[in-house]
């Protein structure tokens, strides 16, 4: 017998789609097509991307909840990010929610991290909506897309009733949808009415024990930790007596009172006396309870089962900052610091595992890939830490049967101009890479999909790059583990390493510009040990940037010309942390990043290189 559904019972659904495909603007124009802003508000673009990194990078991170009215009919959206290192968010945003809007670039079709999002959406059993978005583009290929998505669900074996999917075509950045590519352009309506014909009503037994899975954590200066989630049953009351079960129902977390109840009404979120099944809210009051821990009334002992969270494939190294500038620029640096500020992350984050070392002064943090722990880092840097991140490494695997041992794999989705596919192809096969499609997309570019070894690919962005010109594009996505494949090249190129302490001058960087690519620029601080550039050759080279020029009565230094240096490399964090060797520290502070020697002392880095060999 089904459960019962109570009159106005909100529609929930989530927007799920590949990065940059248009999935925040289309929320935006949702929220003002339904009169959730008045006419005269000033809202900024992509509203529901409130976090700085979100509106720099451009990219979804957190996922965020809004609540709109159509018709007197409540629809919850879930805003997702579409990046497969955010995926921790992803899988527990889905479970939710009743239904799924798929949206698609009208001239990209399915990417990599479409086909990620709806293999978790297909597998729970939504039925998705498809929005071919960007219609209005001139490269747009609307009907073709709308075969490639089917393709890919019966390549993800859907059933039947989601094989028979509608699809809208929009424009989000325009404000129209239509149910065919050339239909009449007016507003979302049509968009909205297929929402209200596909996706049910929020569904559940009010009148069982009070049940909510927590799926969202953060933290509110006023009211303390706050946990979101759907209410799966009964009814949730401000003030109402409550407790806490661990994901694996092994425990009873804590007790305590819902101090606040709130409910979503567009971007705000109001204070609401009760919720019932089906809603989506906000709760207060408790101090333990985390991500995938279930919120019930005292009388319930069965936790709400909690997917698990694919593993981590990718792991880095964070310590305290000991470089000679240590301490100058940042106000957080000590272990304890930087321990309590990971712990807090992991909490919120389930997708993020951190071990502590014996030592207590470094701490292993296993995250999705580089992206997710880019982020990470960059918050951490904006707060006012200081501190060493290792090169990433990839998490290996035992086959439980074999004992054989198994590594990360990704697909990877390459479009490149056809001159620079040869170039591509051959460096993706010397990092282990295996070619499974290769096609023409049009405009003379080509689309090739690799498996990649997620090792192969730590350090390889700026190479390709490099061989495309920067007009290449690159997209990947988490396959798989699969049996170890070999080694792969390393850098090549060893580093230039600064062997004094002072500002750099622009006399000793033009002795030694024509030996590589530097990274710093005249009166950058260095320090003994820091990598300043990288060298033309294999070997690592000792130089002395803070060298002046050494003046006398006969020459004076007005009689010179200018010296005219190539302006340096500047590398990203992401860029940075790819970069470096395994003896080699990215140092990380509120106002630079630099690349640096792991041991400083040259003299200790010759008999440490001594002993590697001999062993």
């Amino acid at each position: 017998m089904s459960e019962p559904i109570r009159e106005g019972a909100p529609r929930n659904l989530a927007i799920i789609a590949h990065v940059d495909h248009g999935k925040t603007t289309l929320v935006d124009q949702l929220l003002r097509q339904s009169g959730t802003f008045r006419e005269n508000q000033q809202i900024a673009d992509r509203a529901m991307d409130t976090n700085d990194q979100e509106r720099e990078r451009g990219i979804t991170i957190l996922a965020k909840c809004t609540s709109l009215m159509w018709n007197g009919n409540q629809i919850n959206i879930v805003d997702t990010p579409g990046h497969a290192d955010f995926g921790g968010e992803v899988e527990r945003i889905l479970n939710m929610v009743d239904g799924v809007l798929l949206l698609v670039d009208a001239a990209e079709g399915p990417m990599p991290q479409t086909k990620f999002v709806t293999m978790k959406a297909l597998a729970k059993g939504l039925k998705p909506i498809v929005v071919v978005n960007k219609a209005d583009r001139p490269d747009a290929r609307a009907w073709e897309v709308q075969e490639e998505v089917f393709d890919l669900f019966t390549a993800l074996e859907a059933n039947e009733e989601q094989l028979d999917f509608p699809t809208v075509f929009a424009s989000a950045k325009e404000g129209w949808s239509a149910l065919e590519p050339d239909g009449e352009r007016q507003d979302m309506a049509p968009l909205f009415e297929s929402i209200l014909e596909r996706v049910p009503q929020a569904h559940g037994d009010e009148t069982k024990p009070f049940k909510l899975l927590a799926t969202v954590l953060e933290a509110d200066p006023y009211l303390g930790r706050i946990l979101t989630g759907r209410v799966l049953e009964g009814t949730a009351k401000q003030n109402m007596q409550v407790k806490a079960i661990a994901r694996d129902g092994s425990k009873v977390l804590e007790s305590g009172r819902l101090t606040k109840l709130l409910a979503f009404r567009g971007l705000q979120r109001v204070p609401v006396e009760e919720a019932q099944a089906g809603d989506i809210v906000c709760i207060a009051g408790l101090s333990e309870a985390t991500v995938a821990d279930t919120i019930c009334s005292p009388e319930v002992t069965e936790p709400i089962p909690a997917d698990p969270i694919d593993p981590p494939t990718l792991s880095m190294t964070f310590s305290i900052n000991d470089s000679p500038l240590a301490g100058k620029e940042g106000d957080k640096v000590t272990s304890r610091l930087i321990r309590t500020r990971l712990l807090r992350e992991a909490e919120g984050n389930v997708a993020l595992d951190i071990k502590e070392s014996a030592d207590k002064e470094s701490f292993e943090v296993a995250g999705r890939g580089e992206l997710q722990l880019g982020v990470l880092i960059e918050s951490m840097r904006r707060e006012g830490y200081e501190l060493s991140i290792s090169r990433p490494k990839v998490i290996f695997q035992q086959d439980p049967n074999t004992g054989e041992t198994l590594e990360p794999i990704e697909y990877v989705q390459i479009d490149v101009d056809d001159e620079h596919s040869g170039t591509v192809m051959e460096k993706l096969q010397q990092r282990r890479g295996e070619m499974v499609d290769m096609k023409p997309s049009g405009g003379g570019k080509t689309r090739i999909a690799f498996r990649v070894p997620a090792r192969g690919l730590i350090g390889y962005m700026g190479e390709f790059m490099t061989d495309t010109r920067g007009t290449g594009l690159m997209h990947r996505v988490f396959d798989g583990y699969a049996p170890f494949k070999g080694s792969v090249p390393a850098r090549r190129n060893g580093a230039i390493i600064s062997q004094a302490q002072g500002q750099a001058t622009s006399y000793s960087l033009n002795n030694f510009e024509d030996r590589g690519t530097l990274f710093i620029d005249p009166g950058d601080t260095v320090y003994e040990g820091m990598v300043i550039g990288e060298h033309a050759r294999p070997s690592d080279l000792e130089v002395n940037p803070v060298k002046a020029k050494q003046l006398t009565n006969v020459r004076a230094s007005g009689k010179d010309e200018a010296i005219k240096l190539t302006p340096p490399v500047r590398m990203a964090l992401e860029q940075a942390m790819s970069y470096i060797a395994d003896d080699e520290l990215v140092e990380v502070t509120p106002t630079a990043i630099r690349l640096r020697k792991r041991t400083l002392d040259p003299n200790q880095r010759k008999r440490e290189q001594k002993v590697s060999k001999a062993g």
